[in-house]
């Protein structure tokens, strides 16, 4: 479970340090992708062979699940941290995600986001309400 928020530097070969904590936990590689929210998200080798299967069992025959799919993995690259911990974020999620210098790196359950310093505040500040509305919504009762 990767959990806490982070603020490391965009180094000026695009390589990024990963916090420590979740190092052990990547070691052996990583993928990495475009996600919602113009954010990039990192899983594990095995975490993300257990999403994509789950997208295999969603129906072949939808246009949603087909566009999904073909973003999702046109845009994936693996990757293993060097022995500092640094990756490196390709030029086309750089792109996508805004990413200059100041990122964020949100810890968010089985998977990590990267996020632009600017974005990130950005979007805390117009969820940070909805937050304590949709605790009730989200978690499933019993």
């Amino acid at each position: 479970m990767f959990l806490g928020t982070h603020t490391p530097l965009l180094d000026e070969k695009n390589r990024l340090i990963l916090p420590a904590k979740f190092r052990d936990a990547l070691s052996v590689g990583l993928v990495m992708t475009k996600g919602q929210d113009r954010c990039l998200v990192i899983w594990t080798g095995e975490g993300f062979t257990d999403y994509a299967a789950r997208l295999r069992s969603g129906s072949q025959t939808s246009e949603k699940v087909r566009a999904y799919t073909r973003v999702l993995f046109a845009s994936a690259f693996d990757d293993v941290p060097d022995k500092q911990g640094r990756i490196t974020i390709p030029p086309t999620l750089r792109e996508y995600a805004g990413l200059t210098r100041d990122c964020v790196v949100v810890g968010a359950d089985t998977r990590i986001e990267i996020w632009d310093a600017a974005t990130w505040e950005s979007y805390l500040s117009g969820t940070e309400q909805s937050f304590v509305d949709l605790d009730g919504e989200v978690i499933p009762t019993h």
